[in-house]
């Protein structure tokens, strides 16, 4: 058909599974597996819904103000949007268009290069190491921007601040953008280096560690130019992107700082457990700082592992992917389904594993 010859095509990003069965778990898209913070739910019982035939704030001044507050930087030096997703694709559109490759690394969040097609902006991958981690050097060429998430996804390894400066003092001429979905459960923010990086965009999201993925907030901070820029771009697609509903239970998410870090550090914790259960079951996995435990069986294929643990209702990531196709990406949800899923994974190694 003649029409198809000007269509923008793509292969989009493929998203988690998103079973509902009765007593299920779910542990393949890095959900968080308690409830938001007590606030949250107290407004959304007693929110006026007369509001919503208004289109909402334009700006989302009252969850851009909260943000600004609680990271000690300026409203201006905030962006919201709907999701990291949204904020990520933003940037994408509107810092990368140097006609010059952006660089990532070749075991990444698998929407970069969706993007990157979308928007016909070319790219090269950097290999991680043999450990999971990211080659500095890698991104020592010429490059039109950089992107990695830190803590990384899949693998959940974390890069010290150090690695980051070291990334951003090398391409100080293009944004650098680091990911930080996972931060909150053990990573370190590179929000300090933006005093001394012009060209620093931190973006982060309320879909893991805030507990709200079902709301899609996401938000960046950056130098006051940066966010212009970015606003700029969004005004000149969709004023309205954030609804009402969204940004006044995104205020109550940040206020209750206290709910915050002992659900972080719940989810920790378990993870921490898991870790040591997993090793007892042969197998292994890099280091992880974020709400999920990248692991691969020694003598079982990942594969295999994947398709009895969903028969049995259990859902992990699992992808046949070069580097990564002997992995299994779990999500760490609550004690009680961390213990149905190892005392299953005993039972499969004592009869599979050799």
């Amino acid at each position: 058909m003649k029409w198809e010859d000007n269509v923008r095509r793509v292969v989009p990003y493929v998203a988690g599974e998103q079973p509902n069965k009765p007593d299920m778990i779910k542990l393949n898209t890095n959900e968080c597996p308690y409830p938001p913070a007590p606030g949250v739910a107290e407004l959304a019982g007693r929110m006026d819904t007369k509001a919503l035939r208004l289109y909402p704030d334009p700006n989302t001044t009252p969850l851009v103000d909260a943000l600004a507050g609680y990271y000690g930087v300026k409203p201006n030096q905030v962006f919201v949007g709907v999701g990291s997703d949204d904020v990520l694709s933003m940037a994408f559109l509107t810092f990368f268009n140097s006609g010059k490759p952006i660089l990532f690394p070749d075991v990444t969040y698998s929407f970069y290069d969706v993007w990157a097609d979308l928007y016909r902006i070319p790219y090269k991958t950097c290999a991680l190491d043999q450990d999971w981690h990211i080659r500095p050097e890698d991104y020592r060429q010429p490059n039109g921007g950089v992107i990695f998430p830190n803590p990384n996804a899949p693998t959940g390894v974390f890069e010290s601040l150090a690695v980051v400066e070291e990334i951003l003092e090398a391409n100080r001429d293009v944004v650098v953008i680091v990911d930080e979905a996972y931060v909150d459960f053990g990573g370190e923010s590179a929000l300090p280096l933006l005093k001394k990086y012009d060209n620093l965009l931190v973006v982060q999201t309320f879909s893991k560690s805030r507990a709200m993925a079902g709301l899609r907030i996401g938000f960046c901070i950056g130098n006051e130019k940066l966010i212009g820029y970015l606003n700029d771009v969004k005004f000149s697609v969709n004023s309205y992107t954030m609804n009402l509903p969204a940004q006044r239970l995104g205020v109550e998410a940040v206020r209750d700082d206290t709910y915050f870090k002992v659900t972080t550090a719940k989810i920790v914790g378990t993870r921490e457990r898991v870790k040591e259960e997993l090793k007892k079951l042969g197998f292994s996995f890099p280091d992880s700082k974020a709400n999920f435990i990248f692991a691969a069986h020694d003598t079982i294929p990942a594969e295999q592992i994947f398709h009895a643990l969903r028969e049995a209702g259990i859902y992990v990531r699992y992808w046949n992917k070069p580097r990564i196709s002997n992995s299994l990406r779990i999500t760490i949800g609550t004690d009680e389904q961390m213990d149905r899923l190892i005392s299953f994974l005993t039972g499969y190694v004592g009869k599979y594993g050799t």
